[in-house]
């Protein structure tokens, strides 16, 4: 059942033929600290708490001082994918690893955002573009 209305998208098959990669220019950098930093929560694009510490990512600049790590670009899959969609993301991460990308994931409530090395950046849209096609023919 295909429903893209304030629920997002289930189709599997639409999903994937309409993710629209976008590509972020701005360079991320992924940061753990064991407490919260309040000068770091307005910067935040996002802030996860997790047992260890709080998880941020930041913008590179805007991590100067820290012990930051995985230096990437986000990937932004145009497509309100529901929050319950299956096998959306499986087949993304299934074809980036069939082509040696890592990408570390991040599901907010409209859009998948992919987090993939600078380096492999290029190589990521080619592989995203191929899987969209593919699913359109």
């Amino acid at each position: 059942m295909s429903d893209q209305s304030t629920n997002g998208e289930t189709d599997l098959n639409k999903l994937l033929a309409e993710m629209t990669p976008q590509l972020d220019e701005q360079i991320w950098v992924f940061l753990s600290l064991k407490a919260r930093d309040a000068a770091l929560e307005e910067k935040a694009l996002l802030r996860f708490d997790e047992e260890e510490g709080a998880t941020y990512i930041l913008k590179e600049a805007d991590a100067k001082g820290y012990d930051a790590t995985f230096r990437c670009r986000r990937i932004t899959l145009q497509i309100h994918s529901a929050l319950e969609a299956v096998g959306f993301l499986d087949a993304i991460s299934t074809a980036l690893a069939l082509n040696g990308i890592s990408s570390n994931v991040v599901s907010a409530f409209y859009h998948d955002h992919l987090f993939v090395p600078i380096e492999k950046t290029a190589q990521t849209m080619s592989v995203l573009k191929a899987l969209s096609a593919s699913a359109r023919e």
